[in-house]
């Protein structure tokens, strides 16, 4: 070994490198700043969250494969990045049904959300408004239409619509989110009947979370949830009667499975601002929807919670844009856990993205500022995927940009 000339470490060198940092003493901010991706916000959300309204969020349908497969699909991008361009400016913006967002990515509708976290939707429009990104609020929403609007005054508040058997309840909703300046309405369409969401099954999930000993056991290395579950006003739908029956009998008993693209029309002609159709799964009823009166459609398997083996969404975006592109804008959601995921979207031709259980497990982490984490996490990354691709715009963002792995494709 060569030899080594020692000394004394110089006090001045020493302190150089001493550089403790002050120490976090809340809580909440000293696990979120622990957090650099969503997969990490989902690890504290699991250790936070009883396991009922958590496995609710984090699972999906049967045997969980169209959710595995739209990830999977994420996970087989090999991006394109073109060099020696100025990226030193970058402009995340964008025009969506008419107005503009500061980046191509919104909350999605999600139901029952105050089980997830007693801050619910009110965390999560005051976020989105923050941000200057749309928020939707479900019909199955723990807070009201009137509530969120008054939480979120200057947000782009968007309403989840799904038809119920009783279509006056139902466009009822929709006089009430017009008037409280909603300008889109998202019709799903993916929901005839409810999906096996086999967790929810297993964990007797029920709405609200019953008592029972195995929820008390679960609870106990959980106290903050449930101090917040058992100290604020009791969980109810703000947009139908209460329910103490499971998700599943729920969506059973309220969905009407008898919608048909004439219904679609008529809810066009009851709809002032602009109609997005939730759940398109291949191009021609796309297609279908567009001629119908949608200005957009979202390409979505209900986050793999309805139909197992359901077709990808990222696979469908190239040929429905190809074939309605002109004349709608298309989004997708769906596995969406990174910003290089949004990226690739916008590369391949989508106008939007939304976001449900990402947003949802910022939330179990950290209430609102969980929520500001989410954002801020996909939005960062989201700029270095763009610089290093040489991307200044999202105008810039072409098919080129990304190449697909066909893992999934047959072999000819």
């Amino acid at each position: 070994m060569a030899h080594l000339k020692r000394q004394f470490p110089n006090p001045k060198d020493l302190a150089q490198l001493m550089r403790f940092k002050a120490p976090v003493w809340n809580a909440r901010e000293r696990r979120l700043n622990e957090a650099l991706t969503i997969y990490d916000l989902r690890e504290i959300a699991h250790r936070r969250t009883p396991q009922a309204p958590f496995d609710y969020t984090d699972g999906s349908a049967d045997q969980e494969l169209s959710l595995a497969r739209a990830r999977q699909a994420f996970e087989d991008i090999e991006f394109q990045p073109r060099i020696l361009r100025d990226v030193s400016d970058l402009d995340l913006s964008s025009t969506v049904l008419g107005k503009r967002v500061s980046m191509p990515f919104g909350i999605a509708p999600t139901g029952f959300t105050r089980m997830m976290h007693a801050e619910g939707e009110i965390a999560g429009s005051q976020a989105a408004e923050a941000a200057g990104i749309p928020f939707s609020l479900s019909t199955m929403g723990t807070r009201s239409i009137e509530e969120v609007a008054a939480a979120a005054p200057n947000g782009r508040n968007w309403f989840q619509l799904y038809m119920w058997k009783d279509r006056e309840k139902s466009m009822a909703l929709v006089e009430r989110a017009q008037a409280a300046g909603f300008d889109t309405l998202l019709l799903t369409v993916d929901v005839p009947v409810a999906g096996a969401r086999l967790r929810d099954k297993r964990n007797g999930m029920t709405i609200p979370p019953a008592l029972t000993l195995k929820t008390i056991t679960n609870a106990l290395p959980r106290p903050e949830w449930w101090i917040n579950f058992l100290t604020t006003e009791p969980l109810a739908f703000a947009s139908l009667g209460s329910w103490n029956g499971t998700v599943a009998e729920l969506l059973d008993q309220m969905f009407d499975p008898t919608v048909t693209f004439e219904d679609l029309k008529w809810i066009r002609t009851q709809w002032k601002g602009k109609l997005v159709v939730k759940g398109i799964q291949n191009v021609e009823d796309a297609k279908l929807a567009v001629e119908a009166g949608a200005d957009a459609v979202i390409l979505s398997n209900h986050g793999g919670r309805q139909l197992d083996r359901a077709p990808i969404p990222f696979h469908l975006l190239p040929e429905t844009v190809r074939q309605i592109g002109k004349h709608a804008e298309v989004h997708v959601d769906t596995g969406i856990m990174h910003g290089q995921d949004i990226v690739a979207c916008i590369a391949k031709g989508a106008k939007f993205t939304l976001i449900g259980r990402a947003y949802l497990y910022g939330l179990m982490a950290g209430g609102r500022e969980g929520v500001d984490k989410t954002i801020d996490i996909l939005g960062t990354q989201m700029t270095r995927t763009m610089k290093l691709l040489g991307a200044r715009s999202l105008d810039e963002l072409e098919p080129g940009h990304v190449k697909i792995l066909e893992r999934l494709a047959e072999k000819r």
